[in-house]
């Protein structure tokens, strides 16, 4: 009889194998001339090669549901071992970025953020500019999951202006990882929504994803690479100018800001404002606004934005 050994990797063993084992216990009633013993992360099988090569096969396509959707279940595992989902599924995912966590659709849910979608797919820079709220951070990070599953890139890099907003970042605890972490904090929020918690450790690890304040940027080329600049109406001329030159080949760089939350001195022009009027007619560069109409958080918000909007409407 003959064994091989299948590992799990980035994939948690007790989510692919279920409740009680009650995935890997389905999957076995498919394989009735199959041994199959599954410990920790791995799985060894038993058997002739023709059956070994044939559950093989079958078991690659269920790690890869499980790497798409972040969920594996008796019915998926029913057709996906009974007949060829893959054209049914891909008919279905069409306006799907990415599946979250429990297989949770990730779309563009407004006019804006579909532009941004379609934007991204035609330019190689993009500037998502809208107030909070309108999805523009969610949205950029969902394109770049999806940019780095579909291999179109090898790395997601995410980062921010470490600006202090009327708090002093030197007084606060810890090392300068722990000072920094908060201005990441939507980042990481955003990605823990869109992969499992043992995959993205593994990818933070392996610098497949990075997360580090803009100034970590300098004297860096950024190639194959997904880049993300996030709250960028925080940036200097310089700053701004020193980001968008790190683009390297086979790159996609989006840039989000709110230019109505600047925290800069007073004095201090936005890097994000100057960049948009000096770069607006670039071809390969694309500029998407959001407004009060993106917004997708609770209902109030949108109301809030309505009314400062009036009182500066009025100043």
């Amino acid at each position: 009889m003959n064994e091989r050994i299948i590992e799990l990797v980035e994939i948690s063993p007790k989510e692919f194998f279920g409740t009680n084992n009650s995935n890997i216990n389905l999957i076995k009633k498919y394989f009735p001339k199959v041994k199959i013993v599954a410990r920790g992360n791995k799985i060894k099988i038993f058997g002739e090669p023709i059956l070994l090569d044939e559950f093989e096969k079958h078991f690659k396509i269920l790690t890869n549901y499980f790497n798409r959707y972040n969920k594996l279940d008796e019915n998926s595992i029913e057709q996906l071992l009974t007949a060829n989902s893959q054209e049914k599924n891909s008919k279905k995912d069409k306006d799907v970025l990415v599946h979250g966590l429990n297989g949770k659709q990730i779309k563009a849910q407004t006019v804006n953020q579909r532009k941004m979608v379609d934007l991204i797919q035609k330019n190689d820079m993009l500037f998502a500019i809208g107030p909070a709220g309108t999805g523009k951070t969610y949205t950029a990070v969902a394109l770049a999951v999806k940019a780095l599953k579909n291999k179109d890139v090898k790395k997601i890099i995410l980062t921010r202006p470490a600006v202090e907003s009327g708090e002093n970042l030197g007084f606060l605890p810890g090392d300068l990882k722990d000072k920094l972490d908060p201005y990441m904090q939507p980042l990481y929020d955003a990605l823990r929504d869109m992969i499992p918690h043992e995959k993205l450790d593994s990818f933070r690890e392996k610098d497949i994803i990075q997360i580090a304040p803009l100034a970590f940027m300098r004297g860096r080329t950024l190639d194959n690479a997904f880049v993300i600049l996030d709250e960028a109406q925080n940036t200097t001329h310089s700053q701004m100018k020193m980001f968008l030159t790190r683009m390297g080949k086979n790159a996609k760089f989006l840039i989000t800001g709110d230019p109505s939350q600047i925290d800069l001195p007073r004095k201090q022009v936005s890097g994000l404002k100057e960049v948009l009027l000096t770069l607006k007619d670039i071809d390969g560069i694309a500029i998407v606004f959001l407004d009060d109409k993106d917004v997708i958080r609770h209902k109030l918000v949108k109301k809030i934005i309505s009314a400062y909007k009036n009182i500066e409407l009025e100043q």
